[in-house]
């Protein structure tokens, strides 16, 4: 789902994203409700716009997507210790 991740991403970049720490929180939270709103959407619309297209296996296609993000911290090489 990159398109609602690069919505997201654009919202934070706009002008009203760094005017003070209040505005800022205000503005991630109303660009995450946006980007579930526009994934949900695309996930709606999904059968629709690709004909023979396996519901569940969408879902369980996303849902390892983002666990991947889970494995890929878990293996992560540890930061060294400056002693």
């Amino acid at each position: 789902m990159a398109i609602p991740a690069a919505v997201f991403a654009r919202g934070l970049t706009g002008k009203f994203a760094s005017l003070n720490p209040m505005s800022a929180a205000a503005g991630f939270l109303v660009w995450e409700m946006v980007k579930i709103a526009l994934t949900f959407a695309l996930l709606l619309a999904a059968p629709r716009l690709v004909a023979g297209l396996s519901w569940p296996a969408l879902l369980v296609g996303m849902v390892l997507a983002m666990k991947v993000y889970w494995l890929a911290l878990a293996f992560a090489p540890k930061p060294k210790k400056l002693s």
